[in-house]
């Protein structure tokens, strides 16, 4: 591997990760790439529902979005995106999202130096392929970026999480927050009952309920119920079966107002989920609940969080959907268990 010239990269591209959570994980790796071209522009591709992770990051000039939806559609899609690129005259692309449509598209750009790790059969399309080792995949998703940016010779840095939000943002959770009557004297905790790729990930809408009215009646929490657009019906459900009222916001939100949000709450409880990464950046008190996923790679990176997990033969098994039908992973975290993590953190 030819060593990277850094003097000589004055423009860089960052391929971000697809999910809102890997894309909190990498950004010790977006500092760290600041770190080693202080000078260089720093353009970060990213899909339209990420993009909000950078808008305000020191660390990156421009947000260029990947938009699958439209433009970017289809068969022929990539090949628009990487005409679009060519435009910029990018000198480096860092590939921190791992399939092989990543490095195509560079290839396609004509940048000349692609940088990533050697996953999905796209060595050959990298000029600087990073070989990604089983113990390189065993750690903390927040190292394994990392080690991908010291493969290929550059400079890492230490794994804290980093996450700014915009002003806007901040003055529009406020007005949230003002038109339900919470002020900065409210002790405010927030439920994440969602979580993308599967139910398996999921504690159970009763449970959550059962919490949230556990936590207004001894804690004296105001509840806000957090969750995107496909989890209307799920917010609607719990606030429902709860005894207490609580601020249902499920789909009524953006990313960056859900984030200024979670930046007010004093505690948050959540599943494996991106906005529990958003937390744990935030340095927002945080309860994880954990079942089928791997908590060795994917844990809240932060001091102020406590996870929940009751270990059992088959966990983790990564599924989407429990393959043996009963979800023990998950009955046996009781609300009494989550409860009492939460008691402890406020």
């Amino acid at each position: 591997m030819t060593p990277l010239k850094k003097k000589k990269i004055k423009r860089l591209l960052i391929r971000s990760t697809n999910w809102i959570g890997d894309a909190i994980m990498t950004t010790p790796a977006v500092r760290a790439i600041r770190h080693n071209f202080p000078g260089a522009h720093i353009g970060m591709l990213a899909k339209p529902w990420v993009a909000p992770v950078f808008a305000h990051s020191p660390h990156v000039d421009e947000i260029i979005i990947y938009d699958a939806n439209g433009r970017h559609s289809g068969i022929g899609g990539p090949i628009r995106l990487a005409r679009d690129l060519r435009t910029y005259r990018f000198d480096a692309a860092i590939l921190l999202q791992n399939a092989v449509e990543a490095a195509l598209i560079a290839f396609m750009a004509g940048i000349s130096h692609r940088i990533g790790f050697d996953t999905d059969a796209r060595r050959l399309l990298l000029t600087h392929p990073v070989r990604c080792t089983k113990a390189i995949k065993a750690i903390h998703q927040t190292g394994y970026y990392l080690k991908m940016i010291e493969g290929a010779g550059l400079t890492g840095g230490d794994r804290t999480l980093e996450l700014h939000l915009g002003d806007e943002d901040r003055q529009r959770a406020g007005r949230i927050l003002s038109a339900h009557g919470i002020t900065a004297d409210h002790r405010v905790v927030g439920l994440n009952p969602s979580a993308t790729f599967g139910p398996a990930k999921q504690w159970f809408p009763d449970r959550y309920a059962a919490l949230g009215d556990r936590l207004s009646k001894r804690l004296g929490a105001t509840l806000l119920i957090f969750g995107g657009p496909s989890d209307r019906e799920l917010g609607r459900d719990i606030s429902r079966m709860m005894a207490v009222p609580a601020i249902d916001l499920s789909g009524r939100t953006s990313l960056g107002e859900a984030m200024a949000l979670i930046d007010r709450c004093n505690a948050f409880v959540t599943n494996d989920s991106g906005l529990m990464h958003v937390a744990a950046a935030l340095n927002t008190s945080l309860v994880a609940i954990f079942g089928p996923t791997d908590s060795s790679t994917t844990s809240p990176y932060s001091q102020s969080s406590r996870m929940v997990r009751v270990p059992i033969e088959c966990s983790p098994c990564l599924q989407p959907v429990c393959p043996l039908g009963h979800h023990n992973c998950m009955k046996r975290v009781s609300v009494d268990m989550v409860f009492e993590a939460m008691e402890d953190l406020l």
